[in-house]
């Protein structure tokens, strides 16, 4: 059974900073890209950052670039998202996702809200 969970969201202060988490299992996690995605509230679901198999490429959307950093350890099949600097933008629920081609695996979700 696939699965992927997050974890690590919640209140921070506007400056601050949170690390997610996303563990997965069911599939063999070292072959998928991943990436993560936020939807804030009434908006769509947009690209955060993604990471290849092995990691040695990611990708930032451009309101992210220097604030977050995505990394991920195959050895215990996680993927994280160190984010600093946060904003009220920021707030949104963010996803995590595997894909391999047609493929793809979403988590249920983590909510972060950005405010003082």
């Amino acid at each position: 059974q696939v699965q992927l969970v997050e974890s690590g969201g919640g209140l921070v202060q506007p400056g601050g900073s949170l690390r997610l988490s996303c563990a997965a299992s069911g599939f063999t996690f070292s072959k998928f890209a991943m990436s993560w995605y936020r939807q804030a509230p009434g908006k769509e679901r947009e690209l955060v950052a993604t990471i290849t198999e092995t990691g040695s490429n990611t990708y930032y959307a451009d309101s992210m670039k220097g604030r977050f950093t995505i990394s991920r350890d195959n050895a215990k099949n996680t993927v994280y998202l160190q984010m600093n600097s946060l904003k009220p933008e920021d707030t949104a629920v963010y996803y995590c996702k595997a894909s391999l081609y047609y493929t793809a695996y979403w988590g249920q979700g983590t909510q972060v809200t950005v405010s003082s």
